[in-house]
């Protein structure tokens, strides 16, 4: 299950409102549980898909302080497998029986780039929304290396024990938006160089 965090003043319903108006649409069906600080979405390809094989992916929505906590869970394939495998066996028979399964191949194509579709969704929503790249003030608080002291920014010694603070005052990743701190190379919520 992969996990991004968005820092913002938006919560999570606001980002299931545009899942669901950008997913509940022709060979996709959506839907919302749960509500208040957790929200849960699944979206499923419909019932009555007329072609290409079925999906679903599920899609997790935490309030949390300074934003919104999302999950999204591994994607079940439900049949796009099967589905791409009646493709290759009936071009394998007979290629010019491929061309009355275009749509089924183009739906399965479609299906598989779910996930992708998911996450390029949510951070637009977000970043319509205001998630930003600076950090806010609870955030910009950084801790001593020496006594666990909690320093508000600027500081150049440890209002606690007076220790140097140095490189340890923390910045968002140029890409999420995750908090992270100098001596990280890789944003441990994206996985993208800093």
């Amino acid at each position: 299950m992969e996990q991004r965090i968005f820092h913002g003043s938006f919560k999570n319903d606001d980002i299931a409102k545009a899942l669901i108006a950008r997913f509940n649409r022709g060979t996709m069906q959506v839907q919302q549980v749960g509500n208040d600080d957790t929200i849960a979405v699944q979206i499923a390809t419909s019932p009555y898909a007329s072609s290409g094989g079925k999906t679903a992916v599920s899609v997790i929505l935490q309030n949390v302080e300074d934003g919104v906590s999302v999950q999204i869970g591994q994607q079940a394939w439900l049949g796009v497998a099967a589905s791409l495998g009646v493709s290759a066996l009936t071009a394998w028979r007979n290629p010019l029986g491929l061309l009355n399964r275009l749509d089924d191949i183009a739906q399965d194509i479609e299906n598989i780039d779910l996930t992708d579709e998911l996450w390029q969704t949510i951070e637009s929503t977000a970043k319509a929304l205001g998630s930003g790249y600076e950090l806010s003030d609870r955030l910009k608080k950084y801790i001593c290396d020496y006594c666990n002291t909690p320093n508000p920014p600027g500081q150049a010694k440890c209002i606690g024990c007076g220790a140097p603070l140095g490189d340890i005052q923390p910045f968002t990743c140029k890409h999420c938006g995750y908090v992270i701190v100098s001596s990280e190379s890789i944003c441990p919520n994206c996985r993208k160089p800093v």
